[in-house]
């Protein structure tokens, strides 16, 4: 038997709330834990295999053009190599979402410096590396290679389809304030702190991969079509990954090229990229260049509102940063201009990186908004309380929960946000000028088809499974607890498995969609095998209650293993969003209030004090959803003040490759970060009533810390990051 569901309209029943055992929404802690932080826990590299052998790729230098010959003479002869591996299957096309292209591209054709077009493979990994720095490779290099988007000669196309509503040019013109603004952001890398890696064994019929990847169910059919196999002969394993952020969504060179290579030699192969391979040939954000054109009436109400931006991506790649996603929904004003242009650039692939399109769209917006507040005289967060609209204000369809002016009051009481008109340079410590900022959290929530089996043994014990991944975001525990509450367990007496392509297909682990998708899998699974548990007791579903490993109908209780009698019952949950995302707005929102320190001769921003309040429907883990929020605010700390992956504006490498060079933030970059968890219920969002948490926390974070920066020293930046050298350039004396 099944339990399914295509979601067409809201699920008003709160079967969770229903439940007895009370452990949804509890900040338990995560039950692969132990295993991580003894390291008994083994991610893609660390298996054990027999006869492995050891592959290092080698990547192009240069940007365009054509590899003439790769010279394997050059390295056959070195310790311990067995192959010079290149053909046209060995370089993956970073799957964008989770799209299920083909990620096949020739390798004889240059489209980016550090591009892989060949693999070395060797008895140990240093053999193997030595080798591929030695590989002689001849290349023939086009001059027309395009690497910078503001280029002359760029090809720019328009992305889609443009939002154009009224008259946005009029409506500035004759608007009592308004801002016309362009803000810029680098690029930007996922920096995973475990790197791809790839374990391929072949055996003549199937391809057994252990891998990090975040969406097995996609990355199946990619790999399957990149070696020439059927799905069915394809097994990935994934049961830990070590971070992606987006950089894992699709499957990545190492694995394609392990793969072949174990195919062809007959033995196992592991690929492990160098961590400057991680940076110059798997993903990064694109930069951008966002044009923002508010209007507001003399109430401070938005009339017109315009989020242009310039993103870029290799020629062919469908993917286009989309920058403006939360600009669809976020604010009012009838007068509306939204759009995205692509500029085709000769720089690795640009993908979905740490929430696509709201992480820069957002911080760019949010920094807009703060400058319209300070041209009014308003309170910034009084500027976008006035500024929630009723209904979507393009599509007119109703929102399926908002908490945003919750998320605002909350956050700016436990803050202490002090709220009036602002005036810059009000606070000297010292040689440091103290300022305080705010901006709005958006994300726009997202749905994925997702299968899950539960099995419920003789014992009263469960277990669940599902190829969904676990990511470091808490997967294994909140699945294991929505079980726990729906079959009346103690979370220690359920047992998750994942990552496993055998498994169901899960949703995967990308666009916040994992619990609310394949949650809800878990969730019908386990309704299902309530029903039959009831029909077993004489009783409807609903009169059933499930606590401590008893069943309650009517007053009698009994024991389940006694309703169970030696039988296991074994449900899959399938659930589809269906028609849901036509005749709602579904989103999660929240607020960002910080305080800055900015050092009046060295031009050092820190951040001293960052709060954030969010709301996401139901908390299924009180824990990890913090634990979430915390780490996307980390990243928007890194968005401000430090992250920019720098291309080589003559010859298109990575100039800064590796963890020493490109900046993400350490702990004394981190202060306190407090988090405010605006519990809700959204029907429309999922039968769990629940919404998506590990992206929100990054949307807009940037922009608090820069609005904090102009409040304390006046100045006001609108190219991110806000580097000392930027800020001192802009300071007057000290």
């Amino acid at each position: 038997m099944t339990g399914s569901l295509e979601m067409d309209r809201p699920d008003d029943r709160n079967r969770l709330d229903a439940m007895a055992q009370g452990v949804i929404g509890k900040p338990l802690d995560r039950p692969d834990g132990p295993a991580k932080v003894t390291g008994s826990a083994r991610y893609a590299a660390e298996y054990a295999v027999e006869n492995c052998a050891e592959g290092v790729l080698v990547t192009a230098t240069i940007s365009k053009g054509q590899v003439v010959a790769i010279d394997e003479a050059s390295v056959r002869d070195m310790p311990g190599v067995i192959a010079v591996i290149s053909d046209e299957r060995m370089v993956a096309r970073p799957a964008q979402g989770g799209a299920g292209e083909s990620p096949v591209r020739n390798v004889r054709q240059v489209e980016y410096w550090g591009q892989p077009i060949a693999l070395v493979v060797a008895e140990t990994f240093e053999q193997a590396r030595n080798a591929s720095k030695q590989l002689r490779i001849e290349y023939r290099s086009d001059d027309d290679a395009a690497i910078d988007q503001h280029s002359r000669d760029v090809p720019i196309e328009t992305h889609g389809e443009p939002t154009i509503q009224g008259n946005l040019d009029k409506a500035i013109s004759q608007a009592a304030y308004a801002v016309e603004v362009t803000y810029t952001t680098e690029c930007h890398n996922s920096a995973p702190m475990e790197p791809h890696a790839s374990i391929a064994q072949w055996d003549g019929t199937t391809l057994t991969v252990h891998s990090s990847l975040q969406m097995l169910k996609y990355n199946v059919k990619e790999l399957a079509d990149a070696v020439g196999l059927d799905p069915e002969d394809v097994r990935l394993l994934s049961p830990y990954v070590g971070g992606g952020f987006g950089s894992k969504l699709g499957i990545s060179p190492e694995g394609v090229a392990a793969s072949i290579a174990a195919m062809e030699l007959g033995r196992a192969v592991r690929v492990v990229l160098l961590r400057q391979q991680v940076f110059q040939c798997v993903m990064r954000r694109s930069e951008t260049t966002q044009r923002l054109r508010l209007a507001a009436d003399s109430d401070g109400r938005l009339v017109g509102f315009g989020h242009e931006a310039l993103v870029s991506n290799l020629p062919g790649e469908t993917f286009a940063e989309p920058v403006t996603q939360a600009s669809d929904f976020l604010y009012p004003g009838e007068n509306r201009t939204l759009r995205i242009d692509l500029a085709r650039l000769n720089l690795v692939t640009a993908g979905s990186v740490r929430a696509p399109g709201e992480a820069v769209g957002m911080q760019a917006l949010e920094g807009a908004m703060d400058e319209l507040a300070m041209k009014i005289g308003i309170d910034p967060v009084e500027l976008r309380l006035r500024n929630i609209p009723e209904r979507h204000p393009a599509k007119d369809i109703p929102y399926s929960s908002r908490k945003l002016a919750e998320c605002l009051k909350a956050g700016a009481e436990r803050f202490g946000w002090h709220g009036a008109r602002r005036s810059p340079c009000h606070t000297r410590e010292g040689e440091w000028w103290i300022g305080t900022g705010m901006a709005t959290a958006a994300r726009v929530h997202n749905l994925n088809e997702a299968e899950a089996r539960v099995t419920l043994y003789p014992d009263g014990t469960a277990a669940v499974a599902s190829d969904m991944t676990d990511i470091g975001t808490g997967t294994y525990t909140v699945l294991g607890q929505i079980a726990a509450e729906m079959l009346g367990l103690d979370r220690n007496d359920v047992l998750v498995r994942l990552g496993d392509s055998s498994f169901p297909p899960g949703a995967g682990s990308g666009g916040s969609w994992g619990a609310p998708s394949t949650g809800s899998a878990v969730f019908l699974a386990c309704e299902a095998i309530r029903t039959r548990l009831a029909a077993r007791l004489g009783c409807q579903e609903e009169e059933l209650t499930l606590q401590d490993g008893f069943a309650t109908v009517r007053g009698q209780t009994t024991a389940l293993s006694d309703v169970l009698k030696g039988d296991q019952i074994e449900e899959v949950g399938h659930f589809k969003a269906g028609e849901i995302s036509d005749k709602f707005s579904a989103a999660m929102y929240g607020a960002f209030f910080t305080e800055v320190a900015v050092n009046a001769y060295t031009g050092e921003a820190r951040v001293r004090r960052f709060t954030g309040a969010f709301g996401f429907g139901r908390v299924l883990n009180a824990k990890t959803a913090t634990s979430q929020c915390m780490g996307g605010m980390v990243w928007g700390i890194g968005s401000a003040l430090t992250e920019e992956e720098i291309f080589d504006k003559r010859y298109g490498h990575v100039v800064n490759p590796d963890l020493a060079e490109y900046h993400v933030p350490v702990n004394l970059d981190v202060p306190h970060l407090d988090v405010v968890l605006v519990d809700e219920r959204d029907p429309a969002a999922s039968p769990l009533q629940a919404k998506g948490v590990g992206e929100l926390g990054i949307c807009g974070a940037a922009g608090a810390i820069g609005n904090a920066i102009h409040d304390a020293c006046g100045v006001r930046l609108r190219s991110f990051p806000f580097t000392p050298d930027k800020i001192m350039a802009e300071l007057g004396d000290p």
